[in-house]
């Protein structure tokens, strides 16, 4: 029997992965209760993964050396007590703190993981679990996105771009897309954007506000942040909603002192947070009054997985995946990643 697995594991900071990134040969981890150990099968690539690698914006700052990787997909092959339900259960999980995904083996929360059917084969089924719950948490759940809006989408050609634009065209929405190329602007048209704008060449806001009369769009889903968002807040429209997804482009704001009330206020818009992290009632309760922070339920993440799987199997919604790479090729994929070269995800299949 196997004791030990190989992991890529960061041992010191540094901006390029290829360079950063070592493959060590580790022991197999064992899970604890509430918890269950995953057989990685694929790992999906996160922007987020790549403060593991270089040190910059973290929550929590874990000790080196360690394994990035935020999310896996692969089946439970160990569970500990109160999981073992989920025994050889095809998954898609985050693992326990966010990170060591870059592994052949992750120790998983239950409470962050959520069955994937045979029905959606390698490499789609690993692509749906963050992109298509931060869309959905986005656009349905905090901005209730009705047919007949209007919803600006960017990055749309990235993985919860992606997702966003097809949620938002299955909902019934009019949707604008932001994209950094030509090659992306064409992939946000094939996926449903009725406009498709290359921010590099165009004023998205300009556009967007002559497309809709003056009055600018009803929903922001914005995962980009600083270098859009007064643009993306003057294409707002009366009584809109502005997601706030995520912080691409300057993370170093995340946790500064960056909005301006009196800008909202004259937006007369509603700002809305969005996170992806689910836990029980009583682990949510803890962390509100201890924090002050609200987390998702468990039971609404069951829910928005067993809609999106539906969707996927009907043909209402698909994965985008741009590149599948075997697990040697992780570290030149991720450091492509924050170059901004992908489109959709890119998954790490291992085999």
């Amino acid at each position: 029997m196997m004791t030990t697995m190989r992991a890529w594991r960061t041992h010191k900071y540094g901006d390029r992965p290829s360079e950063v990134l070592q493959l060590d040969e580790v022991p197999i981890p064992e899970p604890d209760a509430g918890e269950v150990r995953v057989r990685v099968q694929a790992i999906p690539l996160n922007l987020n993964d790549i403060e593991r690698i270089n040190g910059g914006n973290m929550m929590v700052r874990p000790d080196l050396p360690y394994s990035p990787g935020m999310e896996v997909m692969g089946v439970v092959d160990a569970c500990g007590a109160g999981t073992e339900s989920w025994l050889d259960a095809r998954v898609v999980a985050m693992p326990k703190g966010a990170i060591g995904g870059y592994a052949q083996y992750a120790i998983c929360p239950a409470v962050s993981m959520f069955a994937m059917p045979d029905s959606i084969p390698l490499p789609d089924a690993a692509a749906l679990y963050f992109p298509y719950h931060l869309a959905w948490l986005g656009l349905i759940d905090r901005a209730e996105l009705q047919s007949g809006e209007s919803v600006l989408i960017h990055a749309g050609a990235g993985g919860s771009g992606s997702a966003a634009i097809q949620l938002a065209k299955h909902l019934g929405a009019r949707v604008f897309a932001t994209a950094g190329s030509d090659a992306k602007v064409a992939l946000c048209r094939e996926l449903g954007a009725d406009v498709a704008i290359n921010y590099t060449t165009e004023d998205f806001a300009a556009i967007v506000l002559e497309a809709t009369g003056g009055r600018g769009v009803n929903v922001v889903f914005d995962n980009v942040g600083e270098s859009v968002m007064e643009a993306s807040m003057n294409c707002t429209a009366y009584n809109g909603r502005y997601l706030m997804m995520g912080f691409a482009s300057d993370k170093t704001v995340a946790d500064e002192k960056f909005i301006v009330p009196r800008r909202v206020a004259l937006g007369n818009f509603r700002l809305c947070g969005v996170l992806l992290s689910y836990q029980t009632p009583e682990a949510a309760s803890f962390v509100k009054q201890m924090m002050g922070w609200n987390f998702a339920p468990d039971a609404l993440g069951s829910s928005i997985a067993s809609s999106i799987v539906n969707l996927v199997e009907q043909g209402a919604l698909r994965p985008v995946v741009g590149e599948v790479v075997p697990f040697e090729m992780l570290p030149a994929a991720i450091e492509a990643m924050g170059d901004r070269k992908s489109i959709g995800r890119t998954i790490v299949q291992l085999w």
